[in-house]
């Protein structure tokens, strides 16, 4: 294991709703929720203003309403916030070859593989630039964590937020963590808590005084031995920078149960045409093809089918689908639908059973998908939806955000990243003067090397809390970052 902190963890702050309020000049100091906007949506994340209140990610949306009834309530525009993560990739790629993302806000890097970090002060001054680099860039804030091992620099950045550094000194590990929650460790769900809980052990240090032995026998061999061996700070795992795909899916849950047979068969259509569309554009294909269904009482059911050879084929993924759905007993009502793809290869083989219409649907299967392409991208006037939070611009206002529809109008604020708060106005759904519209840059371009995008910035704050033992070295934001 090595011993100077050299492994960076990064953790964008808040980052869906960040991104939004970075946007939105009128969201910025509120709080605003980004998730499933339906009965049964999902808090995809909550900004710190949020939190507060005791909103939290995963939450079920109508709790989060009665917890933060004013709050700022948006649904995700992922396509956006993706292109952020790449700008943000590209920094940390910057810095060495091995980085390992583990989602658009979260990553993994080894400076020493880089050559860019071999002590505590290069390691620091290498997290220093990058937060800086991030905030030009982005607008944006992240929080680092720098450490000898991955387990380690991921809880430092975890303690510097929001908006901060701290380093893990070698030689102080087994202090820092003693006193720490047994779910603090990597693997301790609530389940492993409990269970350890209930034997008396509530903290790193008891898991150490244990013994390898006693927590063996309590969880397990391999969990035993991998939870002993954090507890005493070993951590020998490497900064991979390829995480091999192992499935591509993708699932719909419903606002309202479906009942109806057929439509059921047309969501896992419509479904497993989406799958595909997503395999095709990660040039990947897959032999075995996964349908997923959560009914009317949360039972959760799998149905696979292994194929072959490798496929992308639309209608061999469609009638795949449609044979497991014919398994499946769908009275009472289905609140989920999901369709995937595994066992993937870059390759595709040629189909060799496709019946003759599916040969057909093959050939035809382009057409339909660029039809139904542009179909969504030009809805009738009548048809258009509205979700919170997106894009649109007005002939006669310019670009502006929707706060919310409903009752065939349609509510927007008009105003820019480097805009003042701006006015809200109300329109038809159908009025032909009002487009959706694509997401304006947080920052401009000529600005990157700068201060961000006017009015993103977030105060210094703090990133080591007193409760913190004072072998963590951390900065803030600000002036106190400057110190290498």
């Amino acid at each position: 294991m090595r011993t100077a902190p050299t492994i960076l963890h990064l953790d964008m702050d808040a980052f869906f709703a960040s991104v939004e309020q970075a946007s939105k000049p009128s969201l910025r100091g509120r709080a605003v929720i980004v998730g499933g906007l339906g009965p049964r949506g999902v808090v995809a994340t909550a900004s710190y203003e949020a939190r507060v209140f005791g909103v939290h990610s995963a939450m079920p949306m109508g709790q989060a309403r009665r917890l933060a009834p004013n709050a700022a309530y948006l649904v995700p525009r992922f396509h956006f916030y993706r292109s952020i993560s790449e700008r943000v990739m590209e920094l940390l790629h910057a810095l060495s070859p091995l980085v390992e993302p583990l989602s658009l806000d979260e990553a993994f890097v080894d400076l020493e593989a880089g050559g860019v970090a071999w002590d505590e002060r290069s390691a620091r001054l290498a997290g220093v630039k990058l937060r800086a680099g991030i905030r030009a860039v982005t607008g944006l804030t992240g929080s680092v964590g720098l450490a000898a091992s991955k387990m380690l620099a991921k809880i430092a950045s975890e303690a510097a937020k929001p908006d901060g550094l701290v380093v893990i000194e070698p030689g102080t590990e087994r202090a820092m963590l003693g006193p720490m929650s047994v779910r603090t460790l990597p693997g301790v769900g609530p389940a492993t808590g409990d269970h350890l809980r209930r034997a008396g052990i509530t903290t790193v240090e008891e898991i150490a005084e244990a013994g390898e032995d006693e927590l063996v026998r309590l969880l397990g061999k391999a969990h035993g031995h991998g939870l002993y061996a954090m507890a005493l700070a070993r951590d020998d795992r490497p900064v991979v920078a390829e995480r091999e795909t192992k499935s591509v899916s993708v699932e719909d849950t419903y606002d309202v149960d479906i009942h109806d047979r057929t439509r059921v068969g047309l969501e896992v259509q419509r479904l497993a045409e989406r799958c595909v569309r997503r395999l095709r554009g990660a040039g990947l294909s897959g032999r075995t093809i996964v349908l997923k269904v959560r009914r009317y009482d949360f039972s959760t059911l799998t149905r696979s089918e292994t194929l072959r050879g490798p496929t992308d084929d639309p209608a061999v993924i469609r009638e795949a689908a449609a044979r497991l759905l014919d398994s499946v007993d769908t009275t009472g009502g289905v609140r989920l639908l999901g369709v995937g793809v595994s066992g993937l290869a870059d390759y595709t083989q040629e189909d060799l059973f496709a019946q003759a219409a599916g040969e057909r649907a093959v050939a035809e299967g382009p057409v339909e998908e660029h039809a139904e392409a542009k179909a969504e991208e030009q809805p009738s006037l009548a048809e258009r939806r509205w979700p919170a939070g997106y894009d649109v611009r007005h002939t006669e206002f310019g670009h502006g955000w929707v706060q919310g529809s409903g009752l065939g109008r349609v509510t927007v604020r008009f105003e820019t990243p480097s805009s003042e708060p701006g006015r809200v106005r109300t329109f038809r759904v159908d009025d032909p003067d009002l487009q959706a519209a694509d997401p304006l840059p947080l920052v401009l371009r000529g600005t990157e090397g700068g201060n961000g995008a006017p009015g993103a910035g977030s105060q210094a704050v703090s990133s080591v809390p007193a409760s913190l033992p004072k072998s963590w070295s951390g900065s803030g934001g600000g002036a106190a970052t400057s110190r290498p």
